[in-house]
């Protein structure tokens, strides 16, 4: 009963449009009538700020900063101009630049919509230049931005991890692969799409030293995700301070660069600050939640629900995959990963799923619904940086969200893709 009423509770508050953090507050609220009103005052604060009083949570704050210093310090232009060079002389090479370069930003900021604004406002101009239409390049835009909360590092895998106790190191292994095949899926997408529009293809190649000197300008950006990566698998450092050493690694090379001013870090700074707020709320409160469901043994009910499939990993997780799927569609997606994740992941061990997998599985579902109507925030952005009617792009984005919809069901069948890169390195 007290589960049906907060869900009710949560969904008609969302349809109402009421805005998300007081919709959370309202939907604890119920929770405790059915708990005990009179524990609100002490357990509401004491789980609220419980839930934020984790090290590893400082990491995204400190990531989202990064992002926003490489943006300030031009090295976003730096990696398009590596972009162009590497698949520009492509049947639809614009269209291929847009992917790649999303495989290069998701390196440094581990964000969705920052990559959607960011490669949005350079490159569905030029794409709509080139002959595309404007839907198809603000799908591919949304779509592609997928790339950026899998491939490490990412903000999604850091709550999950705060969440579950799943190693962060671990997880960001086991993004790489799934983050490639979504870039191989998109680019396969805009190959097909170029030939049957009849783009033509460009017989020349780049000269080796243009190659040469975008490669040299945009190593510092090109660099960072390795450190990111080897600092915490190697154990050198946690993934808070790998994070650290990543706005200070940014902040150094923009000011050697000479393209970091000081109005320029005090605006990413001010934009950090204001995500990171964001976040943070949806954290704690969501922490409320999560705890009103574990003392109503919500996750024990669920996980009897579905005790007969248990034998069959595949069957669980497309069960899990469908309501995070549905969940993420009409839900903040911070919010759905927080409280989804105490719930499945003991049904996802009671199975034998590998909760790295589990993770990246349920890390690539929030992520997709960024791109689903009816409130993906990707699909605003992209059609705000395009200038397309959004009801356009709720029509059109249907076939990149089953593109990604097919790559999380190769995942699913074959979770090795996942797990062979941790286990190989781990």
């Amino acid at each position: 009963m007290m589960v049906a009423a907060m869900f009710a509770t949560l969904l008609a508050n969302t349809l109402l449009g009421i805005p998300l953090f007081l919709t959370l507050i309202v939907t604890a609220l119920v929770g405790f009538v059915f708990v005990d009103p009179g524990m609100i005052a002490r357990m509401m604060p004491q789980q609220f700020f419980g839930g934020l009083n984790s090290f590893s949570l400082m990491a995204i704050p400190l990531f989202i900063l990064a992002g926003n210093l490489m943006n300030a310090c031009g090295m976003t232009e730096r990696l398009m101009r590596v972009a162009r060079l590497l698949v520009g002389h492509l049947r639809g090479g614009i269209g291929h630049v847009n992917v790649v370069g999303s495989v290069f930003m998701s390196g440094v900021n581990g964000s969705a919509a920052a990559d959607a604004s960011a490669l949005g406002a350079l490159l569905v101009p030029a794409m709509r230049r080139d002959g595309y239409s404007t839907a198809f390049a603000a799908g591919l835009t949304a779509g592609s931005s997928l790339i950026g909360p899998i491939i490490p590092p990412s903000i999604f895998m850091i709550l999950y991890s705060a969440q579950t106790n799943t190693s962060v190191g671990q997880l960001f292994l086991g993004g790489v692969v799934p983050g490639l095949l979504l870039a191989l899926a998109f680019m396969t997408m805009n190959a097909v799409h170029a030939k049957r529009a009849g783009f033509e293809r460009r017989t020349s190649l780049p000269a080796r030293h243009e190659v040469i000197d975008a490669a040299r300008g945009a190593l510092p950006a090109l660099a960072a995700p390795f450190i990111i990566v080897a600092g915490i698998v190697l154990g050198f450092v946690t993934p808070t301070e790998s994070a650290a050493l990543t706005v200070l690694y940014v902040a150094v090379c923009g000011l050697l660069m000479g393209e970091l001013r000081l109005t320029a870090f005090w605006r990413a700074a001010i934009e950090t600050t204001r995500l990171t707020a964001a976040i943070f709320l949806i954290i704690g409160i969501s922490s409320v939640i999560s705890w009103e469901l574990a003392y109503a043994q919500a996750p024990d009910r669920f996980t009897s629900l579905l005790e007969p499939f248990i034998d069959s990993p595949v069957i669980v997780l497309l069960l899990l995959s469908a309501i995070t799927f549905v969940t993420g569609m009409f839900m903040e997606e911070v919010s759905a990963l927080m409280l989804l994740s105490p719930v499945f992941t003991p049904v996802a061990l009671a199975a034998g799923i590998d909760p790295v997998a589990l993770g990246i599985i349920i890390t690539l579902n929030i992520t997709i619904a960024l791109i689903t109507p009816p409130m993906g925030a990707c699909l605003f952005i992209a059609a705000a940086v395009s200038r397309l009617d959004i009801t356009v792009l709720f029509r059109t984005i249907w076939p990149f969200i089953l593109v990604a919809v097919g790559v999380l069901l190769l995942l699913i069948v074959f979770p090795g893709l996942i797990t062979w890169l941790p286990n190989t390195l781990g």
